[in-house]
């Protein structure tokens, strides 16, 4: 909490002067804020700008910037790990705000050098983080109703809580981009996270990350639920071509067809939509 804030009053300070003559509107509004050019470099960031009411100063957006779908329209940048800055820099910003962790320290000074102001937050997979990165962009972009009012509607939504199941079954997440390239997800990733919130259990606890799929560990795992996102699963020829796959049929989740997917986005951005997330993999883990 204390790093997000140090992070906000540095935007406040150093990225937004002039504060002390805005006028603001009954919603708290900074109306200097209006011309304001921002590039954002990830999609729960982009998407929490446009839910504080700043979706309109976004004119540029690394490639998992995808919501609202209005946001699709906006000239992309590429992926927030490999951001070229001449792009960037070639769309004129005032601002470029992302993730701390996923941007160099190579690639910050660049745009530093370049006279641009540069806000990286944190972000930390929970309901409480997601909270946090709500508060830190909208406190430091002087949207503070706004994002008053984001979180309300995310407190809202996680008050929907799953119906109590009698067990927790376990759920294997594999990360697919066809046969050829096919990942486990084992503890500390967004998805694991994402899994226990709905009520489940990961199936892998041997190791952190992610790592190779093969048939041993598929089946040592035996999970009851395996899930893709709906992009991996559509790599693979769907839920037909998922059951080909070397050591599925052994498992329950084979043996019971329950292969589930979710768009990718929702599922592991940790965004203003986590409880709208939460509620749908809850529904299809136990169904």
């Amino acid at each position: 909490m204390i790093k997000s804030y140090i992070l906000a009053a540095f935007v406040l300070v150093s990225a937004l002067t002039s504060c002390q003559n805005n006028a603001k509107d009954e919603n708290g509004a900074d109306h200097q804020l209006d011309s304001l050019k921002i590039v954002s470099l990830n999609g729960p960031v982009t998407e929490v700008l446009a839910a504080i009411g700043l979706e309109k100063n976004i004119v540029g957006t690394d490639i998992t910037s995808n919501y609202p779908e209005s946001i699709k329209a906006k000239p992309k940048l590429g992926h927030s790990k490999s951001i070229n800055a001449e792009g960037v820099m070639a769309l004129r910003p005032d601002l470029i705000v992302g993730l701390s962790k996923e941007i160099t320290p190579a690639l910050a000074e660049q745009f530093k050098t370049a006279g641009v102001r540069l806000l990286l937050v944190d972000q930390e997979y929970s309901a409480e983080g997601t909270k946090k990165l709500i508060r830190t962009l909208a406190d430091s972009l002087h949207r503070e109703k706004a994002g008053d009012s984001v979180i309300r509607q995310l407190e809202t939504d996680l008050a929907v809580k799953p119906a109590a199941a009698q067990s927790k079954p376990k759920v294997l997440f594999i990360y697919a981009r066809g046969a050829g390239t096919m990942m486990v997800g084992g503890t500390g990733t967004q998805v694991a996270s994402m899994i226990e919130l709905a009520g489940g259990q990961n199936a892998v606890t041997e190791f952190a990350d992610y790592k190779p799929l093969t048939a041993e560990a598929l089946v040592k795992a035996n999970p009851d639920v395996i899930l893709l996102f709906e992009s991996g699963l559509q790599s693979l020829g769907g839920a037909e071509g998922m059951a080909k796959v070397q050591g599925i049929k052994e498992t329950n989740a084979g043996k019971n067809k329950k292969i589930v997917s979710m768009d990718g986005e929702l599922l592991s951005s940790f965004g203003p939509r986590l409880g709208v997330a939460i509620k749908e993999l809850a529904a299809k883990i136990h169904d």
